[in-house]
């Protein structure tokens, strides 16, 4: 059975950093992307930063310079580093793992950034 467990949100000041992470268990394979999305109140949910099998990454324009993707040499678990939060970075965060054409997803981490 697949889990993704996700940790690490919290209330921070503007400006502040967090570290969000996310194991990922019952999964084999080790060709996996390994995602972040985020979904604020009324928003639809949007991706934050990718990382795939092959060690690319991708962010989202709002987050760069900001925000880091890695993960674990296991590949099993991944961070999203955030740092110099702002206000608007408020919403629930989750993490997505894609196995070939089956996507995984977490049950979200609220990370609120106060100004």
């Amino acid at each position: 059975q697949v889990q993704l467990a996700e940790s690490g949100g919290g209330l921070v000041q503007a400006g502040g950093s967090l570290r969000l992470s996310c194991a990922a268990s019952g999964i084999s394979r080790s060709e996996k992307r390994m995602s972040w999305y985020r979904q604020a109140p009324g928003k639809q949910r949007e991706l934050v930063a990718e990382k795939t099998s092959t060690g690319t990454t991708n962010y989202a324009d709002s987050v760069k310079g900001r925000f880091t993707i890695s993960r674990d040499n296991a590949g099993n678990t991944v961070y999203l580093q955030m740092n110099s939060l702002k206000p608007e970075d408020t919403a629930v965060y989750y993490c997505r793992v894609v196995v070939g054409f089956v996507a995984y997803w977490g049950q979200g981490t609220q990370v609120t950034v106060s100004s």
